[in-house]
């Protein structure tokens, strides 16, 4: 078994290859994308006045409380400003607008966590909003950041998986047709759940590295 199970993954290998790349793309995309906006949310939610405070504070606690599967259904079927989205695009965006309102969460909440003594110290010392945010405040929340938006990335290499049901060529869906033509289910998806296992944990160890760079020195 064992035997013929590598002989069809050696047919399979280059199936294989393309539902990874295309989940890595779709990935990469969303988190960068979301995050992003995600910090544009964050900052909206801490610093912005109270008619843009409310409205994103909606579109967070919408969105976060929305089931990814429904904003990729919706972002596929629903016409964006005229334009039919393809179901790559589709599902980049969904996953990109789900990653966007964990992200400005994590951002809000590490804004709000530093004592409000060290903004009113570099307004003493004569600096600016903007200097006392990009000097003082966001190096400070980055490094909060980093812990939850390394779990937030991996979640979004998750639900990438929902992208199957719009068409997207994904590893899961990938998977499927192999296993249509094997019939050798466990097999390869004891494969795919590996596979994916691997990209996350390439994810946390960016993380980590990043983290590390970023640390102050003890």
């Amino acid at each position: 078994m064992s035997h013929t199970f590598l002989e069809q993954l050696w047919i399979a290998r280059y199936v294989i290859m393309n539902g990874i790349g295309v989940t890595v793309s779709i990935s990469l995309l969303a988190i960068l994308a979301g995050s992003v906006l995600g910090v544009f949310v964050g900052l909206a939610l801490v610093y912005g006045g109270v008619v843009l405070r409310l409205a994103v504070r909606a579109y967070t606690d919408i969105i976060r409380g929305t089931p990814v599967l429904v904003l990729v259904l919706a972002s596929y079927y629903v016409s964006a400003a005229g334009l039919d989205l393809g179901p790559f695009s589709a599902g980049v965006l969904a996953l990109a607008i789900f990653c966007s309102s964990h992200v400005g969460e994590i951002v809000r909440g590490a804004l709000q966590a530093i004592p409000k003594g060290q903004t009113e110290a570099a307004k003493a010392i004569g600096l600016t909003f903007t200097q006392t945010f990009t000097s003082v405040l966001w190096p400070q929340a980055m490094r909060q950041c980093l812990p939850a938006w390394v779990n937030t990335a991996a979640e979004m290499v998750k639900a990438s998986t929902l992208l199957s049901v719009i068409g997207v060529a994904e590893l899961l869906l990938r998977t499927q047709e192999i296993i249509s033509r094997n019939f050798m289910s466990l097999q390869f998806y004891f494969l795919a759940g590996g596979l994916y296992f691997i990209i996350n944990y390439g994810i946390e160890h960016f993380g980590k590295y990043v983290e590390r760079k970023t640390a102050l020195p003890s």
